[in-house]
């Protein structure tokens, strides 16, 4: 839950906003970042800087005071004092004590060095951090920058004293020299950053002023507009989305048309036989009161009966073409089917129908080896939808049956095919249908020839049912003549 909910938010962010975050964001990191490192180095220079005046200053402090005997001799005018402690902001402050600890010389106030060790190294110079206090009771302290340098001094080697000497200076010039390198720095950096940023707002919003062109395209159209986007000069990521749309506009538009086209021709097969039937109702009720024309009446009636079993044809031929519908099909779940039983189920049903019009049907090939209803043999597996491809059987047996005429033998098989299929065949020696009409029978309401009450949908549905089922359906000749009609389905996946 948490997952979709982080996925809902993101999805409904503004992709300019999204962009923004993600491009402005790293150069804040790395503005802060250089900032930070650059205090950084600007401290360490200064204090480099301090260090080695401090140094020099402890040196030089060092060498005022001789050895005389036992005793030192400190050779420091009051003059040169005066120079050192002139500027108040940056004081020099020293002391020099022996033995350490021991004043002799200087401020009292200033801290003494912290040692890595017990013993401190002679001539090794240490620096380190302090405070000291400004006013006498103590309330102020500044912080300071401190050396300490360790000596010897006596003409005795085996009586020699340590002598300390230590210099110190205000942190405030030292950080306010480090203030001025990180602002000296960042200003510019920070100049640089809304260049950038304003620079990326400016890139973004052109980028992104395609993708306002394909919405103001696509939200100023009427519903029925279904002509191509056109966006030669957007970016290539954007012509593919544009050629997508493209796609499903053209998609749409053959389907409306398809739809039209079928409404259509629906309403012209409709017409004709509900004209023929409403005709033929006024002339029998015009009969019906004269007993001399009995006869009449009865031709009346037997061309009604006729009339409206063409449209209950009609009817039912249109339902079972919706049916075929891709939004027929996706809420209707496949099966695992076994095409041969309902070759031959279907077979034994029409089996009356087709000994009433003198026709021999049959499930099987008598001039094949095949065998006619073999249980032992593995049974041909497809997955689709029963009473669909039931449909499609029915309506090529009854194409059969209507037009192969009186006599003629129909026979349905069921065998593997090549690559992983399955062929169902529907095959008779009638009259066939002429070489130039082929490629046009299974168009909708189509009609090869006028014979029988056939609406010429029949190969449409079963066309569009095999098609939907992932197969193929072909017709041709047979020799000397007849008909043979084959729908190639895969093989479901074995268990």
């Amino acid at each position: 839950m948490p997952r979709l909910w982080l996925a809902d938010r993101l999805g409904s962010r503004s992709l300019k906003r999204q962009l923004l975050l993600w491009l402005l964001l790293p150069q804040l990191v790395l503005w802060l970042a250089g900032a930070l490192f650059t205090y950084k180095l600007a401290a360490r220079y200064a204090n480099e800087a301090v260090d080695a005046s401090l140094l020099q200053a402890t040196r030089s402090l060092a060498r005022q005071v001789k050895p005389m005997g036992n005793g030192l001799l400190i050779d420091f005018p009051r003059a040169a004092q005066d120079v050192l402690e002139a500027d108040p902001s940056d004081k020099l402050l020293y002391t020099v004590s022996s033995p350490p600890g021991q004043f002799i010389l200087g401020n009292r106030k200033l801290p003494g060095p912290r040692l890595d060790s017990a013993k401190p190294q002679l001539g090794r110079a240490y620096f380190y951090d302090g405070e000291i206090a400004d006013a006498e009771d103590g309330s102020r302290r500044s912080r300071i920058r401190m050396a300490a340098l360790y000596l010897h001094f006596g003409e005795d080697p085996d009586d020699q004293q340590t002598m300390l000497v230590q210099v110190a200076r205000s942190s405030a010039n030292r950080e306010e020299l480090a203030r001025r390198l990180l602002i000296d720095t960042v200003l510019p950096l920070s100049a640089l950053i809304v260049l950038m940023s304003m620079i990326v707002w400016a890139g973004v919003s052109a980028g992104l002023a395609p993708l306002t062109r394909l919405r103001n395209l696509v939200e100023g159209r009427a519903p029925n507009d279904l002509r191509p986007i056109e966006l030669d000069a957007a970016p290539q990521e954007l012509r593919s989305l544009a050629r997508a749309i493209n796609e499903l506009l053209e998609a749409v538009q053959h389907n409306v048309q398809a739809q039209r086209r079928f409404i259509s021709d629906a309403a012209h097969q409709l017409r004709t036989p509900l004209a023929g039937l409403k005709s033929q109702t006024e002339l029998a009720l015009s009969e019906a009161a004269d007993p001399s024309r009995q006869a009449q009446l009865m031709t009346r009636l037997l061309r009604v009966q006729e009339s409206a079993g063409r449209s209950a044809h009609l009817v039912n031929q249109l339902l079972a073409l919706a049916r075929t519908e891709p939004e027929s099909l996706t809420s209707q779940p496949l099966q695992r089917l076994d095409l041969g039983r309902l070759a031959r189920e279907v077979t034994a049903e029409l089996v009356p129908r087709a000994l009433q019009r003198s026709i021999d049907l049959g499930y099987g090939d008598a001039g094949s080896d095949e065998p006619e209803a073999d249980e032992s043999l593995p049974a041909l597996e497809v997955m689709g939808i029963a009473l669909l491809l039931r449909e499609a059987l029915v309506n090529l047996l009854d194409n059969a049956l209507l037009y192969a005429g009186s006599g003629a033998a129909v026979t349905v098989l069921v065998r593997p095919a090549a690559s992983g299929e399955v062929e169902l065949t529907v095959s008779d020696n009638g009259p066939g249908i002429a070489a130039d009409l082929q490629p046009r029978v299974f168009e909708r309401f189509f009609r090869g020839t006028q014979q029988g009450n056939g609406c010429g949908l029949g190969l449409a549905i079963v066309k569009e049912i095999v098609e939907r089922h992932g197969g193929r359906l072909s017709l041709g000749n047979l020799q000397p003549q007849g008909l043979r009609v084959v729908a190639t389905l895969p093989l479901a996946p074995r268990r």
